[in-house]
């Protein structure tokens, strides 16, 4: 991993110190996305082009963060955070950043309070509650446009997602049922990166037939 990171865009002083303090203050600090799938993110927000990004599960701001850094000036992040006691210490990272002006942060249920947003989104990264993935997938998708891109992070789950002592984990089980609901929808194109915990690249089709 050392060799890696050593040869890959770096990550930036801010961000390094928001990973710092994540896994210093929070109790899941190795939830946070890091310096290799952030610079990932920004890459893929290169590529895509999008104006509007849908992010599910903020945590401590720093995807949320990386992904804005590749935005235009008019593009935005609306990113949800079920979790309120994450709010202040999340909040005051987010809008320290340097990009504070592209992300809007939002504390509630994504499933029920993006679609109220009125908005089309070109794309979306899901790491929220593993056990509602396929909720949240329908309602992003929903929201998509054709052509957009979906990026859901855990998906290999530390390979639990194939070891029998987890079958009655909620959460394995809710990884386990959106992996397979995502490799048989015809609506979508997708492949699955062994990035960390598992990487699924999923892109809306713009016709389905």
């Amino acid at each position: 991993m050392a060799y890696i990171l050593s040869h890959i865009d770096p990550e930036g002083d801010y961000l390094y110190r928001l990973y710092r303090a994540t896994n210093i203050h929070t109790l899941h600090g190795r939830m946070a996305s890091g310096h290799l799938q952030g610079r990932l993110l920004k890459m893929f927000v290169r590529m895509v082009q999008p104006k509007n990004i849908l992010e599910v599960g903020t945590f401590s701001g720093y995807s949320a963060i990386c992904m804005a850094e590749a935005l235009p000036e008019d593009g935005k992040v609306w990113t949800f955070e079920i979790n309120d006691e994450q709010e202040d210490f999340t909040r005051r990272w987010i809008e320290g950043s340097p990009v504070a002006s592209k992300i809007r942060f939002l504390i509630g249920d994504a499933i029920t309070n993006a679609p109220r947003l009125g908005l089309v989104f070109d794309m979306a990264f899901i790491d929220g509650d593993k056990r509602t993935y396929v909720e949240t997938y329908e309602m992003v998708l929903s929201l998509l446009r054709p052509g957009g891109i979906i990026l859901a992070d855990n998906t290999l789950w530390d390979g639990h997602v194939i070891d029998p002592a987890y079958e009655t984990d909620p959460q394995t089980a809710g990884i386990k049922r959106f992996n397979d609901l995502v490799a048989q929808d015809s609506r979508v194109e997708k492949a699955i990166i062994p990035l960390r915990d598992g990487l699924t690249v999923i892109r809306k089709k713009e016709s389905i037939g």
